[in-house]
Order: C-alpha cells, then sequence, then structure tokens
C-alpha cells in the first residue's frame, strides 16, 4: 500500500479465503456506492506500519488503513480498552 500525497486515505483488505468475504456490492446504476463486508476473524493485533499505515490483523486476514500515528487520539492511561466490548 502506497501513501498517498494528495489527502486521500487508502485501504486494503487480504483475506484468507474467499468464504470470509460476506457481501461485495457494486452498484449499477445511477448510485455509485460500493459496499464491502466480511469478517477478518477475532481480534490479533493493532500497531501501525512505519507509522504511516494503521494494520488490523485478525485471524483470518489483515485490514490496512493509510492513517498517520499521530491522526489517532490515544485512550487516556486510565481507559481500559477490550476489543470483544465493543459494539457493532
Amino acid at each position: 500500500m502506497k501513501a498517498q500525497t494528495n489527502g486521500e486515505r487508502s485501504f486494503s483488505v487480504e483475506l484468507r479465503t474467499k468464504a470470509d468475504l460476506r457481501n461485495m456490492t457494486l452498484t449499477n446504476g445511477s448510485s455509485e456506492n460500493v459496499l464491502i463486508e466480511g469478517t477478518i476473524g477475532e481480534l490479533v493485533q493493532i500497531r501501525f506500519t512505519e507509522g504511516i499505515i494503521l494494520e488490523v490483523t485478525g485471524e483470518r486476514g489483515v485490514l490496512r488503513v493509510d492513517l498517520k500515528e499521530d491522526e489517532v487520539i490515544r485512550p487516556s492511561p486510565q481507559t481500559r480498552f477490550d476489543a470483544k466490548a465493543i459494539q457493532y
């Protein structure tokens, strides 16, 4: 994944198998929306690579977003993060 110089953000999704892709919709009409849904499995790791790419690794895939580390709001030391407690 290559960093954008024009302010746009790029992303990539790498899944272990096609079965992990639940839905991919490319509308064929006046709307230009695209929807991609799937699963990367249970959370394994969240990290920044090269300080410019947020990488979320799951048991079945990886999501990468062009996002600098200093652009993310860090929780205070008193804040406890529990990935399993996040509501979707």
